[in-house]
């Protein structure tokens, strides 16, 4: 693995290195760690790497990378910067012949999302795209459930994604992560919605399989100086007929990270809460609430196959990114052997990305009418 970004100073780019290292199947042995040459070197360094294979941009990685011998070179790139980067990176990578992995969302808008699909489809080399919350074995129990009849038809969806770390304007103080989280420029055209209201998004189209139609945005930016939105309140119709309310904030006093989402249907619902990550809880009128915990009875083989610790011990946020890594990397094993890889081990795509920057971009624009309460999905 070659990474682009990710520098000693960087919070997403450590998680991606340990979940990708954590079987054993990855080594990282290049990386364009920064568009500061100086910081790139003292992580290569940090990190251990060969120095002549530490690179001051991603152009100068992918091309040097591509002139190594076929087994020396670097298999595929881990794109980890802020979002402005995310496509033209992965574009030269594909069009040099490495497979991607890239941090969401997919690009900065929907243009490039699309453009993107079109240059996967033309290098035909695999793209992952790391919704890392679908790793969690709960989910893909979740998942399972729907997918088997379990819940009946669903009706009813409200999912949550509060977090409090916005609520001053930290970006003025020089803080990296909210300096980029909070720029047009490198971020894109939302905020809390861009960062966060998309994972909230991915989740229960992946849970459920069901896509938006059509929604009716409230943004707001609570933080006098702040450029894009840091709180989001969102009704939405699904594709079944289903009603559903999207909740993410940053400006939410004392929250930490919590994800959470709640699926009703005809026959039984379904809540998780990625803070208690190792408990799905299934309701029905008439037998009241079961708890449903990781690696205990009798799990789907899809939890299964993405349980990782021992009846009792928490799955971490770290193994979501570890199980893309692998499932990754079983596809391109199964891609260099001939083979069809295992569906079971699934991952995140582009087409995730497609609609994720939809979403941002419907989001946006349902907001901003204010003549229309509904804006039509559109993709």
């Amino acid at each position: 693995m070659g990474m682009i970004g990710g520098s000693l100073e960087a919070f997403i780019g450590a998680v991606h290195r340990r979940g990708s290292q954590l079987d054993g199947e990855i080594e990282l042995v290049c990386g364009a760690f920064s568009s500061n040459p100086e910081k790139s070197k003292a992580t290569g360094e940090a990190l251990y790497l060969n120095p002549s294979r530490v690179y001051g941009s991603y152009e100068e990685m992918i091309l040097k990378e591509k002139e190594l011998p076929e087994g020396e070179r670097m298999d595929f790139v881990s794109i980890v910067t802020p979002n402005h980067v995310h496509f033209p990176a992965a574009k030269m990578a594909l069009e040099n012949g490495f497979h991607v992995v890239c941090d969401k969302p997919a690009t900065l808008n929907l243009a490039e999302a699309k453009e993107l699909k079109t240059i996967i489809d033309k290098s035909g080399l695999i793209f992952a795209l790391t919704h890392n919350y679908t790793g969690y074995p709960m989910v893909k129990e979740a998942k399972a459930m729907v997918d088997a009849g379990d819940l009946g038809e669903i009706r009813k969806i409200i999912v949550e994604y509060p977090q409090g770390w916005l609520i001053d304007l930290v970006e003025a103080t020089g803080q990296k992560q909210a300096d980029w989280r909070t720029d047009p420029a490198r971020c894109g055209a939302a905020g809390a919605i861009g960062d966060i209201g998309t994972h909230a998004e991915n989740l229960v189209e992946y849970i459920t399989g069901l896509h938006i139609t059509e929604l009716c945005a409230d943004l707001t930016i609570f933080v006098d100086g702040r450029k894009l939105d840091d709180d989001g309140n969102i009704l939405l119709h699904y594709n079944n007929g289903a009603k559903g309310l999207l909740h993410c904030s940053q400006i939410c006093n004392g929250e930490e990270n919590d994800l959470n989402v709640r699926i009703y249907g005809t026959k039984a619902g379904i809540s998780w809460k990625q803070m208690d990550p190792n408990t799905l809880i299934v309701r029905t009128r008439d037998d009241g609430a079961r708890i449903v915990r990781t690696n205990v009875g009798k799990l789907s083989a899809n939890a299964m196959a993405h349980t990782r610790q021992p009846a009792g011990h928490p799955e971490g946020y770290v193994e979501t990114f570890a199980n893309i890594y692998r499932n990754f990397s079983m596809a391109l094993r199964a891609r260099w052997e001939g083979k069809e890889a295992d569906p079971i081990y699934d991952f995140p795509g582009i087409e995730e990305g497609i609609r994720g920057m939809a979403f941002i971009e419907n989001v946006v624009r349902s907001a901003n009418d204010h003549q229309n309460k509904w804006t039509k999905f559109e993709i």
